[in-house]
């Protein structure tokens, strides 16, 4: 199973970023499908519809992100993980401890790591890369990534 992180969906959507949107809606679509084993957090979620209505240079309907977010947590095929308050304190001591790093990203480290996914999909490699027991892999640089 793979963690995937917020960017990677959100260049299946975005028809701004055509070079980056191919590889990564091939993935989103094997998850859907069944055919990669793909999960992610209550965070990712919340951070897709902001990011896809308002942060890329073509926002997508609040409507249109309604029905990628919600399509993503009624799917069977998607695994879908939650962090509680300990999560969150694992996550500051981590940000704490590895310099530079950011908390978001520490916060998904430990959402990983306490429901046994070790392996993100990302963008991000340099910063995932940081926390102790995640690989990272970025599916656009990736010649095969799922």
């Amino acid at each position: 199973m793979r963690f995937v992180d917020t960017s990677v969906i959100v260049y299946a959507y975005d028809f701004s970023e055509n070079a980056k949107r191919a590889k990564c809606k091939a993935l989103i679509e094997a998850g859907f499908k069944g055919e990669a084993e793909l999960a992610v957090s209550n965070q990712i979620l919340a951070e897709l519809f902001v990011v896809l209505t308002k942060k890329i240079e073509k926002p997508v309907s609040v409507e249109n992100a309604k029905i990628i977010v919600n399509g993503i947590i009624e799917s069977d095929n998607w695994v879908k993980v939650n962090y509680d308050s300990d999560t969150v304190g694992k996550a500051v001591m981590l940000a704490k401890r590895i310099k530079n790093a950011h908390f978001w990203d520490a916060l998904i480290a430990e959402t990983m790591l306490e429901n046994n996914i070790y392996e993100i999909y990302t963008e991000n490699v340099k910063d995932f890369k940081e926390f102790p027991g995640i690989k990272a892999i970025n599916p656009i640089s990736s010649p095969k990534a799922c």
